[in-house]
């Protein structure tokens, strides 16, 4: 089965990073904070934006991205940034995949993208804007991923309360 990490470089925002950590929870991807974070681990609103699922968590904090990459040394890595020259959606990702996410203010170090540029994706939208919410981002690539590995480990059908699905 593949596995899907996280990878939030320099995070500033508690409540996007509280998000993305449930969206983790959800599909079983692990999360990685490289520091420094805007934020103490432990703000309510962090916890808050995560809800109960902290504990489903796989998550991992690294003091910069030297210190990410001499532990994942050969880490199959996608950068999103707005800056990046293809679309997120030509892109076949392996098994262990890697998706990087910058701070929100900034996105992730210019230098690090040219060091990459076969490794760089993004999201369209529109012209003149500056970006979209880095816990949607996280979300959108996620589910890209997920869908490519047709939705594998994923639950296959919802249930309602107190009806059931009519099958046909």
């Amino acid at each position: 089965m593949s596995h899907l990490n996280i990878v939030l470089h320099e995070p500033e925002i508690p409540q996007n990073t509280g998000n993305i950590a449930r969206t983790c929870a959800a599909t079983g991807a692990s999360l990685h904070l490289i520091k420094p974070l805007g934020f103490e681990i432990d703000d309510k609103k962090l916890k808050r934006a995560g809800l109960d699922y902290w504990h489903l968590l796989d998550i991992t904090y690294y003091d910069g991205l030297e210190d990410f990459f001499s532990k994942h040394p050969n880490a199959d890595f996608y950068c999103f940034s707005t800056k990046a020259p293809r679309s997120y959606t030509e892109v076949t990702y392996p098994e262990e995949t890697f998706l990087f996410f910058g701070k929100e203010t900034k996105g992730l170090p210019e230098d690090f993208l040219h060091a990459h540029p076969d490794r760089c994706v993004r999201i369209p939208m529109r012209e003149g804007l500056r970006s979209l919410n880095l816990s949607n981002s996280v979300a959108v690539a996620v589910y890209e991923v997920l869908r490519q590995q047709n939705f594998a480990g994923l639950q296959e059908a919802g249930q309602l309360t107190q009806y059931h699905w009519d099958e046909k």
